[in-house]
C-alpha cells in the first residue's frame, strides 16, 4: 500500500494508539471457536485493549488520513453492491470487515451475468464472487459477496468497476418462478395397453412439487403420431400453459413422439443435447406455451437434463440450440452411488 495512494495511512504502535479511533476491523480467529471482528472500525482504543491487540499479533495499527479521491473499504463496498444488485436481491449493512453479502429477496432462479461478472473482476482492486447462475434459491439464501481488496481504494479505480456493473443493468438477480397450468402426455403402447406400469407420472409429480408448478392432467396415448398430436391439441385447446410429453424420444421405429410434437405445430424445436443423461431431450413452443419432450433417462437417473432446463423454462427463458450447447461443459453426470444433486458438478 505505501506509495500507491496519496495519503494512505500512518502506522503507529498500539501503545501510541490509545485514545485513537480504529480505522478498520481487526479480525480474531480462535480455531474451532470463533472468527470475526475483535474490534470494529470506529472503536476508541483503550489501555485495556493494548494487550488484547498484541495477543492478536498487532504491534502496530493504521490510522487513516484520507485524501480527496481516496475511498475507505466500507464505502467502496456499498458503492459496489448497489451497482451489482438487480431485481429480487438485497444486501445488509454495515459491511463486515469491508465485505457485503448479497442475499435472495425471494424464491426463484439466480441469474448471474457471467461475462459482466468477469469484466467486473478484471477491474483492479475489487472482487465479487457468486454462486452458479441458474441455481434455484430460497429467500434469504446468500448468493454472492463483494468488497474492495485494499483498505483504501482510488475513487477512479472504484468507479471503473461500478460502471461495468451499472452498464450491465446489475449483475446479480433472482427471477421469480412461474406456476403454470401443466399437462403431462405419456406415450407408449406398452403403458397404454397395460402391459407395464407407468413410471413417468410419479417422477413428474415429484418435480411439480419441488418446482411448484400445477400438474393438472395426465393423459396416456399409444405410439401413434395422430393420437399423440391429438392429445397435445386437446391440452392446448383447454388452455394449458406448460406441456410435458414423456416417452418415445429415441430413434426406434415406434418412437414417434418428436414427430408428433412437430405435427401438432411446435415451433423452434430443438432436439438433442450434449448432456448425459439427456441426449434425446426436446424443447419447443406452441406460441407462448413451452413443451418439453422427456426421454427415458428421466426414469432412471435422479438428475438429468430436465433438472437443468426445467427451472429456466419456469423462470421465463426461451431455450435455444446455443443454450443447450453451453450445457456441454459440466453436462456429464458422474452417476454417483449416492446422488447429491444439486450439490455436485453436474450442470455447473
Amino acid at each position: 500500500m505505501p506509495g500507491k495512494y496519496k495519503s494512505s495511512a500512518s502506522i503507529i504502535s498500539v501503545e501510541e494508539a490509545v485514545g485513537k479511533v480504529l480505522a478498520h476491523d481487526i479480525t480474531e480467529i480462535r480455531p474451532g471457536e470463533f472468527k470475526g471482528p475483535a474490534f470494529r472500525k470506529g472503536h476508541i482504543i483503550s489501555v485495556e485493549d493494548v494487550e488484547h491487540l498484541k495477543r492478536l499479533g498487532k504491534e502496530h495499527i493504521f490510522v487513516l488520513h484520507l485524501s480527496p479521491g481516496e475511498i475507505h473499504e466500507d464505502e467502496a463496498a456499498l458503492r459496489l453492491v448497489k451497482a451489482l444488485c438487480g431485481e429480487g436481491v438485497r444486501f445488509e449493512t454495515p459491511p463486515a470487515e469491508g465485505k457485503i453479502a448479497v442475499k435472495a429477496a425471494r424464491r426463484g432462479l439466480l441469474h448471474v451475468k457471467v461475462e459482466a461478472l468477469t469484466a467486473f473482476n478484471v477491474c483492479e482492486d475489487v472482487t465479487c464472487s457468486t454462486r452458479h447462475t441458474n441455481t434455484l434459491v430460497e429467500e434469504g439464501e446468500t448468493l454472492a459477496a463483494t468488497r474492495a481488496i485494499p483498505l483504501i481504494i482510488d475513487e477512479k479505480t472504484l468507479e471503473k468497476a461500478v460502471a461495468v456493473a451499472r452498464e450491465a443493468g446489475g449483475i446479480i438477480s433472482v427471477r421469480p418462478m412461474a406456476h403454470p397450468k401443466t399437462d403431462l402426455v405419456i406415450t407408449g403402447s406398452e403403458v397404454y395397453k397395460g402391459r407395464i406400469d407407468d413410471k413417468f407420472a410419479p417422477i413428474i409429480r415429484k418435480k411439480a412439487s419441488d418446482y411448484q408448478f400445477d400438474l393438472r392432467n395426465i393423459t396416456f396415448v399409444p405410439d401413434d403420431k395422430e393420437r399423440i398430436s391429438g392429445a397435445i391439441g386437446e391440452s392446448l385447446d383447454a388452455g394449458v400453459e406448460f406441456l410435458l410429453v414423456a416417452g418415445g424420444m429415441s430413434v426406434d421405429p415406434d418412437d414417434v413422439t418428436r414427430m408428433a410434437i412437430a405435427d401438432a405445430g411446435a415451433e423452434d424445436v430443438v432436439y438433442g443435447t450434449p448432456v448425459l443423461p439427456g441426449a434425446m431431450f426436446l424443447y419447443g413452443r406452441f406460441g407462448d406455451v413451452p413443451v418439453l419432450g422427456l426421454p427415458a433417462c428421466v426414469l432412471f437417473y435422479r438428475a438429468t437434463v430436465l433438472d437443468l432446463v426445467l427451472p429456466r423454462v419456469l423462470a421465463g427463458d426461451r431455450i435455444t440450440r446455443r443454450d443447450l450447447a453451453e450445457l456441454a461443459h459440466g453436462g456429464y453426470c458422474l452417476n454417483c452411488t449416492s446422488c447429491r444433486y444439486p450439490v455436485c458438478p453436474f450442470g455447473k
